[in-house]
């Protein structure tokens, strides 16, 4: 079974920037999307950024421009570089990794992190 534990979050002034891991356990053969959402103070959860391998990345329009992610299979992990961070880029940030299947993707998802910016 695969665990994710993300890392990385705290609190941030305006203009800053932080990145986020994601380091998953067990085996992610076959796991062909990763990515990135968050929930806002308040909101649902929404997605930031999604690799979905052979085929494309995506990003929020948000995000785009600011924040990067990125992979490395050797170490079994994921990233997300956010630079230029805003206080509306204040969530708890969220991994995931899905495995699409007859009738749709299953995802699994890490705990959390809490990304804060502030003055």
């Amino acid at each position: 079974q695969v665990h994710l534990v993300e890392s990385g979050g705290g609190l941030v002034h305006p203009g800053g920037s932080l990145r986020l891991s994601c380091a998953a356990s067990g085996s992610t053969v076959g796991f062909n999307v990763m990515g990135w959402y968050r929930r806002p103070p308040g909101k649902q959860r929404e997605l930031v950024a999604l690799l979905t391998t052979g085929i494309s990345t995506n990003y929020a329009n948000s995000v785009k421009g600011r924040f990067t992610i990125s992979r490395d299979d050797a170490k079994n992990s994921l990233y997300l570089q956010m630079n230029s961070l805003k206080p509306e880029d204040t969530a708890v940030y969220y991994c995931t990794v899905g495995k699409t299947v007859a009738g749709g993707t299953n995802y699994l998802w890490g705990q959390g992190t809490q990304v804060t910016v502030s003055s």
